[in-house]
């Protein structure tokens, strides 16, 4: 699959309607814009992402909707964890971590929670999929 092609018009609605996608498959869902700084090019790499808080800070699955392996934005924050998140109403620096132990567990379950897919998401695939936390740089 071609994500850029997929993700395109993704993020042109999100900053076009301030973090508002009306349309498509992600009409009506809370996303936020993850740039990273690609592992082999060092360009940055835009991808609209579903997440939820757990207090100040954006949590996010990497499931690649459970496929067999990670995400290219998973490789690339792991390669250079500061990134850049778009929120709508913002636009600022992040530090990206791998959650583990229990706090990965309490996490995936609190999204899959709000997001059922995520559950399945997990029984596709026999990799654990890795749950990322992003914390706010100050300014």
């Amino acid at each position: 699959m071609d994500w850029n092609s997929w993700n395109a018009p993704v993020i042109e609605q999100f900053r076009a309607n301030a973090g508002e996608v009306r349309s498509g498959r992600y009409a009506g869902r809370r996303l936020v814009l993850l740039t990273t700084t690609g592992a082999r090019s060092g360009q940055p790499r835009t991808t609209p992402l579903s997440f939820t808080r757990d207090g100040e800070r954006y949590v996010v699955i990497a499931s690649k909707a459970g496929s067999p392996s990670h995400p290219d934005w998973y490789h690339n924050l792991v390669h250079n964890p500061l990134v850049t998140l778009e929120t709508g109403a913002e636009t600022f620096q992040a530090r990206a971590r791998v959650a583990d132990g229990a706090e990965r567990e309490r996490l995936y379950a609190a999204q899959a929670a709000v997001m059922p897919q995520f559950s399945e998401y997990q029984g596709r695939t026999s990799r654990q999929i890795p749950v990322v936390v992003f914390e706010r740089l100050d300014n």
